[in-house]
């Protein structure tokens, strides 16, 4: 769990990472699952987006991928969304560094 200085934090670095996930009319499909969990893998940080079509709002769609993927939810701003998973398979320099 995440305390809210550490969450300012990761607001802080995902203020200019692109948006790496779109769920669209879909909705949280198995594909959508499996994407998060590698790309968070991969980044630790990642930012979503939840288009017109998919009949979910941000706040819903990152609470499923949370509970999915064994994330943390770290803000929902209009249709965008970010998540954060400390990875265990980035080295210890490439991994996000969080405040006490």
């Amino acid at each position: 769990m995440i305390n809210s200085k550490q969450r300012a934090q990761l607001r802080a670095l995902a203020n200019p990472i692109d948006t790496i996930v779109q769920i669209g009319k879909g909705g949280i499909t198995e594909n959508v699952i499996a994407q998060v969990s590698g790309a968070l893998d991969a980044r630790e940080l990642i930012k979503g987006r939840v288009l017109e079509a998919s009949g979910l709002t941000a706040a819903e769609a990152m609470e499923e991928l949370c509970r999915e993927c064994a994330a943390e939810p770290v803000q929902t701003i209009g249709s965008r969304f970010v998540l954060y998973r400390q990875s265990k398979e980035l080295s210890k320099d490439k991994r996000i560094k969080l405040v006490k």
